[in-house]
């Protein structure tokens, strides 16, 4: 009977698993040991760790002069990686110019046989090999992942959204505490490599689909999927072309904070859009490399989506994004390079006006109106020892809402101009242990007052957060954040609000596989 040879390394596996059982098992659980993971930029602060055991010897089934061995099988593996995606961000993935030789490495290979008469796999041989397969089609090799991730949430007052907070509403209209458990922040994706592409100079193909549940909904527990990244890209050591959905390019870093939402609306600019995006590695020195990055990215308008007499359209250019940056010191393994940024982006975005603006402008009807959106902005990540660093971002920028500045406002409707904006955020993180981590940090987002009319002026939160690797899958950590929103009146000439100021104690769980 003719079996491929998959078949024949499951029928393997699957004899070797019966063998053990009959006699006796493997004793005593593997332990583990700390090992720091180099992940993908993401958005909670922790590492995995590196499961190591005794090799446990497979039995000898004969008489002791001849002693057999699992036959080999002719099988190609195929690459999985053994670590879960980044949990928190390292300098590689600050800085994406370090990690593109790393991004899409040849899948590793079955262990050579050991050149003795007499030859075994062990069980956890057999365990890694099976680690190795992924789905195939043709040349392409596809990965899933996925993360399992709940938090249980306690505020002091009531924030909004409320599953993960932007701002604190005003105690004239909140003010009460609330206790939300959420696990609509799971995610599910898939990592794709594929074959080489001979136009690009032989660069390596690859992409990405990934999924949460943080889409609409219309009660928490029958959640709508949100597409969080949706691209496919062309890289080598000098060059990044991507051509899809995932983050914006300008303002890259986010802050290590336990929540979903990572300091948006409140310091933290920056969001995803479709775009066409072309990256350039310059490596003047092995201790200097210069990365500049641009893009052409979709139009999003956010502004003014409920507001009476208001059509918004799409505009006939793209948001163009552009970033320059330098990371300086030797890059590698164990190597703790820092990186320095400046970006930016320019745009437009269309409105057709209806009606009358009210008072106390009174402006009157608009066709085709057409709103400037604009940033500059710098980021930095230095890795001072080996447990001990210091990152953050500033940016000031004019119709930010749509990138999650502003206080998430960018427009106002009374005066039909763009909101400016300033702000920023700053983080320490320090390892405890190779296991245990922490971060501390405070954002700021601060419109100008004089641009605007209503709602709200200022917002700020100070975080700090402890996380532990339970295993080298099983992520649990605890984070405070204080909170404080101010608030302009709900009509233009109305008296300031009072402040919306709340605590926020958060216990999320992450299982990554």
């Amino acid at each position: 009977m003719n079996r491929s040879p998959r078949w024949t390394l499951a029928l393997t596996i699957v004899w070797a698993s019966a063998l053990l059982s009959a006699t006796g098992g493997l004793g005593a659980p593997p332990a583990y040991h700390p090992a720091l993971d180099a992940l993908e930029p993401g958005v909670l602060p922790w590492d995995a760790y590196v499961e190591r055991s005794q090799p446990q010897r497979l039995p000898r089934v004969d008489e002791p002069s001849q002693p057999r061995r699992l036959p080999q099988v002719e099988a190609t593996p195929l690459g999985l990686p053994a670590e879960a995606a980044p949990l928190r961000l390292t300098a590689e993935t600050a800085a994406p110019e370090a990690q593109q030789a790393a991004a899409f490495a040849a899948p590793p290979q079955l262990p050579e046989p050991k050149p003795s008469d007499v030859e075994y796999f062990t069980l956890d041989e057999l365990k890694a090999e099976m680690k190795k397969l992924a789905w195939t089609k043709g040349d392409f090799k596809i990965v899933p992942y996925g993360y399992l991730w709940a938090s249980m949430i306690y505020e002091t007052d009531r924030t909004f959204p409320g599953a993960y907070t932007l701002f604190v509403p005003s105690r004239d209209k909140e003010g009460e505490d609330a206790f939300v458990i959420d696990a609509r922040r799971t995610r599910v994706g898939l990592n794709v490599t594929g074959p080489r592409i001979p136009l690009l100079n032989c660069a390596q193909s690859g992409g990405k689909v990934e999924i949460d549940f943080h889409g609409s909904f219309i009660v928490e527990n029958k959640p709508g999927i949100l597409l969080r990244h949706a691209y496919w890209e062309a890289k080598d050591e000098t060059f990044r072309l991507l051509v899809g959905q995932t983050w914006d390019l300008m303002s890259p870093l986010y802050p290590n904070t336990l929540m979903y939402s990572v300091g948006w609306a409140a310091g933290n600019i920056g969001y995803r859009r479709a775009q066409f995006r072309l990256e350039r590695y310059l490596a003047c020195s092995d201790r200097v490399l210069l990365t500049v990055q641009g893009a052409l990215a979709q139009d999003i308008i956010s502004d003014l989506n409920t507001a009476d007499g208001v059509d918004r359209e799409p505009v006939d250019w793209p948001v163009i994004q552009g970033r320059t940056a330098i990371t300086l010191g030797y890059r590698g393994e164990n190597c703790r390079p820092m990186t320095f940024g400046v970006s930016g982006h320019i745009g437009e975005q269309g409105f057709d006006f209806i009606q009358n603006s009210g008072a106390p402008f009174f402006l009157p009807p608009a066709d085709d109106a057409r709103i400037g959106t604009w940033s500059i902005n710098g980021d930095m990540h230095v890795p001072i020892t080996s447990r001990l660093g210091v990152q953050g971002e500033f940016f000031y920028g004019e119709n930010l809402g749509t990138f999650l500045g502003g206080i998430a406002r960018g427009v106002c409707p009374y005066r039909r101009d763009g909101i400016r904006s300033v702000g920023g955020w700053i983080e320490v993180w320090y390892d405890w242990t190779p296991r245990l981590h922490s971060h501390f940090g405070y954002t700021i987002d601060d419109p100008v007052d004089g641009d605007l009319l209503t709602g709200r002026k200022y917002n700020h939160q100070i975080f700090g957060n402890l996380s532990y690797d339970v295993t080298k899958k099983l992520n649990a950590g605890l984070e405070i954040s204080s909170w404080k929103t101010l608030h302009k009146g709900d009509d233009p000439g109305d008296p300031d609000l009072s402040p919306g100021e709340s605590v926020r104690f958060e216990f999320v769980t992450r299982y990554g596989f």
